[in-house]
């Protein structure tokens, strides 16, 4: 009885005991290892810097030729040749169609006698005047038969003009049956090909187009506030002489851009390799759109631009001096408010309220709130908090597009 009363509280022990660690095991109470802290959020950051921001304007448009001509036919016929490769450059005088000759030969050669007869009336005219004045002189002849003869005769002459007239008109119009080009430039697609009638509606009177596209011009418009930036900016720079549309006058009175710094940025958004200037602009506002419509020449010596395209076009009008900027990405609008949280040395995170200013690019100007240096939180907003711990690192450049001439 005694021995089974041990074994019975030797048994009750040891149940203790084993509740004892599991219980201590469960709450993690007398473990050898402790518990490891959580890992700080990993955000990018950039410099808030400060640098020269030049403003600008920047304006959409369409490329077209310095002359875009059209080559009309100004004869009808049948087209015979064509004497061009389509999308090349021709020069000028080069032949480039010819029409069905033989109409405007037969009308010529129809001149050409329509003015003999005349030439011969003439002689006529003149040799019986030549009879009769000396007999009206010896009053041989009344002074009515010589007016008549004088009068025959001044007849004949005029005969004689409008004849020749005659064969200089089917003389052109023969010349017309072969169309040259009237510009050097680059030709486009035909709108006829040989063996089409031409020269007469509904069939093709336009058959082509050759532009000349070394400079190339940009066409585009303006709201009538970017006019008066511009306008301003422009007459500041050439001291108030210059005219409101950024032009001056050379020394013998030719109308000459004021400025060269027009930057043209093409539809894949890389930069043209040269400047260009105001070479032309409306005479008045469109009333109906409030815009102004301005013309601008670009260098394009490669002829890597065609007309017809899309571009925009940059105009500088202030370069603000030593401003902080940072990337628009880094901003949190709030009820109008804009802030940017700033990690600070502790790599803790701070909240800071700026006022903005002018948006240049990826970039926008900060005119309150930052000094410049400080690290700006740019990816990882969404779950910063001030006062929060975060691990910074930063960021990689942004890639801007280059001129084509730079690697």
């Amino acid at each position: 009885m005694r021995i089974f009363r041990s074994l019975t509280e030797t048994r009750g022990f040891v149940a203790n005991i084993l509740l004892t660690c599991l219980f201590i095991g469960m709450s993690g109470c007398g473990s050898p290892t402790e518990q490891t802290a959580p890992p700080l959020l990993p955000v990018e950051v950039v410099k808030a810097e400060r640098r020269d921001v030049p403003l600008t304007i920047e304006m959409v448009g369409s490329t077209l030729g310095t002359q875009d001509v059209p080559i009309r036919a100004r004869v009808e016929g049948f087209l015979e040749t064509m004497n061009f490769q389509e999308g090349r450059f021709v020069k000028k005088g080069d032949l480039l169609y010819t029409i069905d000759p033989q109409p405007f030969k037969a009308m010529l050669v129809e001149a050409q006698s329509m003015l003999a007869a005349a030439q011969t009336s003439l002689a006529k005219s003149a040799a019986d005047l030549n009879r009769i004045r000396p007999l009206a002189e010896m009053k041989a002849v009344s002074e009515q038969d010589l007016d008549a003869a004088v009068a025959q005769e001044a007849a004949a002459r005029a005969g004689v003009r409008a004849s020749e007239a005659g064969v200089d008109l089917a003389e052109i119009e023969l010349s017309y049956t072969r169309i040259m080009a009237p510009i050097d430039g680059l030709i486009g697609l035909t709108k006829a090909k040989p063996g089409e009638f031409v020269g007469r509606e509904p069939n093709p009177v336009v058959l082509n187009t050759l532009s000349d596209i070394d400079p190339i011009r940009v066409r585009f418009s303006i709201a009538e506030q970017e006019y008066l930036i511009l306008a301003r900016t422009y007459l500041a720079a050439t001291g108030g002489r210059g005219t409101p549309r950024g032009m001056g006058k050379d020394r013998e009175g030719r109308i000459k851009p004021a400025q060269d710094d027009l930057i043209l940025i093409l539809a894949d958004g890389s930069r043209h390799n040269y400047q260009g200037s105001v070479i032309a602009a409306a005479q008045a506002i469109d009333a109906s759109t409030g815009t102004y419509t301005v013309e601008a020449s670009f260098p394009n010596p490669n002829n890597l631009l065609l007309p017809g395209q899309f571009a925009r076009v940059q105009a500088p009008y202030q370069t603000l001096k030593n401003v902080v900027t940072v990337p628009r990405k880094a901003l949190v609008e709030l009820q109008g408010r804009f802030r940017v949280y700033v990690v600070n040395d502790n790599n803790e995170v701070e909240m800071q309220e700026v006022v903005l200013g002018p948006a240049k690019g990826l970039d926008v100007v900060i005119e309150s709130g930052l000094e410049g240096g400080e690290s700006i939180i740019v990816e990882g907003l969404q779950k910063v908090r001030p006062g929060m711990p975060v691990n910074p690192t930063e960021a990689a450049p942004v890639a801007v597009a280059k001129p084509l001439n730079e690697t």
